[in-house]
């Protein structure tokens, strides 16, 4: 049995823990940075995600203090985490070299390179 593709939020939080262990709001402004803008995360479904990947084993908490009165806590990848993203970044890696293999064959028929033939049909194929 194959496993189920990551959600983009898992794969986003997943990724900005990567490099180094993050708080809240780092982790908000990290997913900003990753996803060029285009996803800007909300604090109630950074939690929300955040306590299932606890759940998971994916992450855990890496330290905990006291900051202008406020508990913050710091989350870090564990092993079953990094685990996890590299398998879901092959597996992204396998569509797209997939999706590159199949869009050449059509470029090539339409005489076209990518860029030429994006802006030909305005963006899309369909």
């Amino acid at each position: 049995m194959t496993e189920r593709s990551m959600q983009e939020p898992t794969l986003l939080l997943l990724t900005a823990l990567a490099d180094a262990p993050r708080h809240g709001y780092a982790l908000i402004q990290e997913i900003a940075t990753i996803s060029d803008g285009r996803v800007k995360m909300r604090t109630g479904t950074l939690y929300g995600a955040l306590d299932r990947l606890l759940q998971q084993g994916l992450i855990e908490v890496a330290a905990e203090e006291i900051v202008d009165g406020r508990a913050r806590r710091s989350y870090a990848l564990t092993d079953a985490g990094r685990t996890a993203l590299a398998t879901e970044a092959e597996r992204l890696r396998a569509v797209a070299t997939e999706a590159e293999r199949r869009l050449a064959k059509v470029w090539a028929v339409l005489g076209k390179t990518g860029p030429e033939l994006r802006s030909t049909i305005g963006g899309s194929f369909g």
